[in-house]
Parts: structure tokens; C-alpha cells; sequence
């Protein structure tokens, strides 16, 4: 029974035209989490990048990690994310235990953070586990143009917050069992708590590429 790593990356990108194609830190950026994968390869014995474009399989394969082409019908814009790791797991002659999913749009991650989750998922026997970070922001609610606080009354001071967190994305676990029952993050899903400035990256728009950017040029 093997560990597959999956990395679901479109050609299509509206907000951020070619996003998983472009230089970040001088490689495409999703050679980062096809990287990421190969220097855990003591835990992922494969990793399959899911596409529907020729230069990102082109990329792929220049990195070492296998293609697999998604069709049209579930490659659209609205597609969910599991439609990409149910047709890879379906697609390949592999018996598939875990899915460890990895987002390009999340290119960075502590170095030890996949290795930490995946004991943790190993010995409490885990259906899911996902990342996830606190919140450290006053959120509320504008309702006919007046703000209705909702994580905190007005005046309390942030440190005093009750804690509420977020689901980051630098990575996902699953059963493959679990995924083809059309499940990515179950009901008793492990949350794997990080507290990193690499789990505010997330790109969508060109101020988070340039955030992440930022972030490599520190480190």
C-alpha cells in the first residue's frame, strides 16, 4: 500500500494569469511543492502533478514527478479540488493508502512540517488531517452598512480573544479510501495546529506572490 503525493495544478488562472508556471524565487512555482515531496520521498513513494496544460507537464516531468492529464469536464474554473485527486487515484496502477495533497499556491512550508503531520496521522490512525493556524484578527459582519463584530465585543482586547483558527492549506492527508467517497477534510479530521509566517502564504492575486516573494528573499 503506497503514500502518493498529489499536486492539482491548472493552466487556467484568472486573478493571476500562468500563476503555477511563474518564477518564484527563480523556479516555476509549482516546482516548489513538487520539490517539497521529493525531499520527503522517505514517506511519498510517488507524486503525480494533476494538469490540463502541456507547460506545466512539461515542467513536471524536467522535476521528476509523473503527469497525469485531467480532462476538460474537470478542469473548469467552479471544479472542486477533489475531482482532480479521485481521477489520479483512479487513473494509475498504484494500490493507494494516503494522499498527501500539496496546493502550488501554497509553495511554502516548514521542512519538517509534512514528517510531523504524517506520525501524527499515522498513530492516531487518522481518516484526514489538515493544517490549520489561529486567527489573530477582530472579524465581523456588515450588515445594511454597520459592522456587527463576530469573533469579539467591541473594546476587548486581542489577546483576550476566545481562539479561532483557520484552515491554512500547506497540506492535506487522506485515506485514497476516504477520497473516492468524495471526502478531503472528514468529520473527525485531525487539525495539526502551525504557527508559521509560511502559513499566511497563500497565492490567489499578485500581492501574494510578491509576499511570498518577500518571504524567500529573507529566509
Amino acid at each position: 500500500m503506497k503514500t502518493i503525493a498529489i499536486i492539482p495544478a491548472r493552466g487556467g488562472s484568472k486573478r493571476l494569469p500562468n500563476k503555477n508556471i511563474l518564477s518564484l524565487g527563480g523556479m516555476p512555482l509549482l516546482v516548489h511543492s513538487i520539490l517539497y515531496a521529493k525531499d520527503n520521498a522517505h514517506i511519498i513513494d510517488e507524486v503525480y502533478v494533476s494538469t490540463d496544460d502541456e507547460k506545466i507537464k512539461e515542467i513536471t516531468l524536467h522535476f521528476g514527478a509523473k503527469v497525469i492529464t485531467r480532462p476538460q469536464s474537470i478542469s473548469g474554473d467552479n471544479e472542486p479540488t477533489i475531482s482532480s485527486l479521485q481521477h489520479v487515484i483512479l487513473s494509475i496502477d498504484e494500490n493507494v493508502e494516503n494522499v498527501i495533497l500539496l496546493q502550488p499556491t501554497n509553495p511554502l512550508r516548514p521542512k519538517n512540517l509534512l514528517e510531523d503531520c504524517f506520525q501524527k496521522f499515522i498513530s492516531l490512525q487518522c481518516e484526514s488531517l489538515f493544517t490549520v493556524s489561529k486567527n489573530e484578527l477582530k472579524l465581523g459582519k456588515i450588515i445594511d452598512n454597520i459592522f456587527i463584530p463576530f469573533s469579539y465585543k467591541i473594546g476587548q482586547r486581542s489577546q483576550d480573544l476566545e481562539p479561532l483558527f483557520y484552515e491554512n492549506g500547506l497540506l492535506y492527508i487522506v485515506k485514497a479510501a476516504t477520497i473516492l467517497e468524495d471526502k478531503i477534510i472528514t468529520q473527525n479530521a485531525y487539525p495539526y495546529l502551525v504557527n508559521h509566517i509560511f502559513a499566511k502564504v497563500d497565492i490567489d492575486t499578485q500581492e501574494d506572490f510578491d509576499f511570498a516573494e518577500y518571504l524567500i528573499k529573507k529566509s
